[in-house]
């Protein structure tokens, strides 16, 4: 199939907006105490991306999807190198055309990054950066270009649209600050634009209306683009073809309807018919490992309450699913029960004994047993220590672990996420955005705690390694009876691994219950979107989902 996928690029690059041909891309690697040694990242990739339309790339974590996106401008990070072939923007092969990168980039490419948190200045407001690229290029005015990013922010359904420009990046939601980098990439009018899991962050809700929006602006203004994802279901709304790949090289090129219905390769066929797991609902047992109490929580010395009388309860051995769009509370909540946020009124219970609010307050045990697996793993690891490294701190810190008994343990938790003990001695930048998340499992489960918060864990991984983590996290719990507080904005998800169920909503819990009856109607109105948006992996649910909500807000 790959020698189909170059056939294809031959016969269709004459005119196209991005020809990449014969790509190789390779990086060196650095290895403690042996000699450097270089990977191929990418091998021999060529695809055609014509004016207006989309290209799907799709594949597994480290298949090279983001790797070769960046290529497009020119451009490895980490240390890696375009070793080969060819990348022809609007005629011209950039990669022969150095002095002219720093025009293009920006310009007439754009990209939307996978972790907005890593991407935007803290210090500056959100207007000042949105513009900045639009300014530097002479595309427009400031007025224009502030009054252009206006009109995205609404078209992207953000809050206060006139004013969010104002804001800092810590002030608004991970989904809000998505958004906001989408509208940061369309406003300088780009030929081109990479879209890097750009909904990966978002709650479904939000996702519908994010995708239709990027959906009408490629329409309304002809640009180009390559969406890169790990979900198929997402992809296959926005994308003309789709080319999947795997370990670096293209298992399948086709139009986006091929593709989903009539997948060739047995890799395509898998990643189409992957599985939702069957996961029984556990009966509550007598005794909770973890109850929260009426607990209330803001931000900015009470001015903004984010969490209003909060009661939820978790047993031994059991998951519940806190549930929610962007800015609901559901990441708030974690932090009041891990104590990096105090809460203002409440209490919170676990294993029986009251915890502190605060988290320098509380014993090496309680740090122990309640671990937390966060949602941006870009920030949660120390970029200058290795893998091995930040997994075996828990095992010295908590069990003083040193030499070969640590290493060995190690190697163990690799294999349990699937990556090996040859990702022992890399470093975060040499690992993709799923490889990162799946090291940051390793690290809590290297703990051996009875509660594991789980912060969108499975968000950054595509379908077949998320499928593969959520039976290890299931298979751990029935081992251990550890328990998992799962937010997640993944319905699919929250069907696989709950045993229990709280949809916020505003701060507030909406519907709260045994998934049996959360997941049943009758449903209250939020509830009722929330599982309506759930994507499928249907050509033309998008415009489906986008008509009915018209017509419930019409009132038909």
């Amino acid at each position: 199939m790959a020698e189909q996928a170059h056939t294809k690029a031959g016969e269709t690059g004459k005119g196209a907006l991005l020809d990449i041909r014969n790509l190789r891309i390779e990086a060196t690697v650095y290895p403690p105490g042996e000699d450097p040694t270089n990977v191929v990242i990418v091998d021999d990739v060529s695809l055609t991306v014509e004016r207006g339309k989309v290209l799907g790339l799709i594949g597994e974590s480290g298949a090279g999807k983001s790797t070769i996106g960046l290529s497009s401008m020119a451009y490895g990070r980490g240390g890696v190198r375009i070793t080969g072939g060819e990348v022809i923007l609007n005629g011209r092969d950039i990669l022969k055309d150095e002095r002219g990168l720093r025009k293009l980039r920006g310009k007439e490419v754009c990209y939307v990054a996978q972790s907005a948190a890593a991407a935007f200045n803290p210090a500056h407001k959100l207007m000042r950066q949105v513009v900045e690229a639009t300014l530097q290029h002479g595309v427009s005015s400031r007025e224009e270009a502030e009054k252009r990013a206006v009109d995205l922010f609404r078209q992207l359904s953000l809050p206060d649209p006139e004013n969010i420009g104002d804001r800092y990046p810590h002030q608004v939601s991970g989904g809000q600050l998505q958004r906001v980098m989408t509208a940061m990439a369309l406003c300088s009018k780009p030929d081109l634009i990479i879209f890097d899991e750009p909904t990966t962050a978002l709650d479904v809700t939000t996702q519908i209306d994010v995708l239709a929006a990027i959906k009408k602006a490629i329409q309304d203004t002809g640009v180009a683009a390559l969406y890169i994802t790990h979900d198929l279901a997402v992809v296959a709304q926005v994308s003309d073809d789709i080319m999947v790949l795997r370990h670096g090289k293209t298992v399948e090129w086709g139009d986006t309807r091929q593709i989903i219905e009539q997948p060739r390769q047995d890799y395509t066929k898998a990643l189409v018919s992957v599985h939702a797991i069957d996961h029984e609902e556990h009966v509550p047992t007598p005794t909770p490992i973890l109850t929260v109490d009426n607990v209330t929580a803001s931000y900015g010395d009470g001015r903004v309450k984010v969490l209003k009388n909060v009661s939820v309860e978790i047993h031994p051995g059991q998951t519940l699913a806190v549930v929610g769009e962007s800015g609901s509370g559901k990441s708030t909540l974690a932090r009041v029960i891990t104590g990096l946020l105090p809460p203002e009124t409440g209490s919170t219970t676990f294993d029986g004994r009251t915890l502190a609010k605060r988290l320098a307050d509380r014993p090496k045990e309680d740090l122990r047993q309640l671990q937390m697996i966060y949602q941006m793993a870009d920030v949660a690891m120390n970029p200058r220590q290795t893998v091995g490294t930040i997994i075996g701190r828990p095992l010295e810190f908590y069990f003083g672990m040193h030499g070969a008994e640590r290493n060995r343990r190690v190697a163990e938790l690799l294999d349990k996420i699937e990556m090996g003990k040859g990702f022992a001695d890399r470093y975060p930048a040499e690992l993709s955005g799923g490889q990162k998340q799946r090291v940051c499992i390793a690290r809590a489960l290297a703990a051996k705690p009875k509660l594991i918060i789980c912060d969108e864990v499975t968000s950054a991984l595509d379908p077949l390694v998320a499928h593969g983590i959520l039976k290890l996290l299931l298979d751990l719990q029935a081992e251990e009876d550890v328990a998992y507080l799962f937010i997640t904005h993944d319905l699919a998800t929250v069907r696989a691994i709950a045993d229990s169920i709280a949809v916020m909503y505003r701060g507030e819990l909406v519907r709260y219950g045994p998934k049996s009856e959360v997941l049943s109607p009758p449903f209250d109105a939020y509830t009722d979107l929330l599982l309506s948006s759930v994507p499928e992996m249907e050509i033309g649910w998008l415009e489906k989902a986008i008509s009915n909500r018209r017509m419930e807000a019409a009132g038909n």
